[in-house]
């Protein structure tokens, strides 16, 4: 199960720095995506993507928002921390 499962408050991520867990950093969490059927969290929504986060060809919303798909997680804390190999 992922770290990540327990429940938080939006507001308690957004505006948190993403870094890999190789200490890159992707950029600042905007928003959370999910489904509204299901409730099942789909991407976190960064602002002010890094050059770095440029070049790994993420999936774009429609406003062309990069979105790091939120089974990447591995931890939330002062920053998320995701997985570089599953963003590939």
């Amino acid at each position: 199960m992922n770290m990540c499962a327990d429940k938080r408050p939006v507001k308690d991520v957004v505006g948190k720095l993403i870094v890999t867990k190789e200490g890159k950093r992707l950029g600042i969490v905007k928003d959370i995506s999910f489904e509204t059927r299901t409730g099942e969290l789909l991407h976190i929504i960064l602002k002010e993507p890094t050059a770095y986060t440029r070049n790994l060809n993420l999936e774009l919303s429609s406003g062309k928002e990069v979105l790091v798909p939120y089974n990447t997680i591995i931890a939330i804390g002062d920053f998320v921390v995701v997985s570089e190999e599953d963003l590939l």
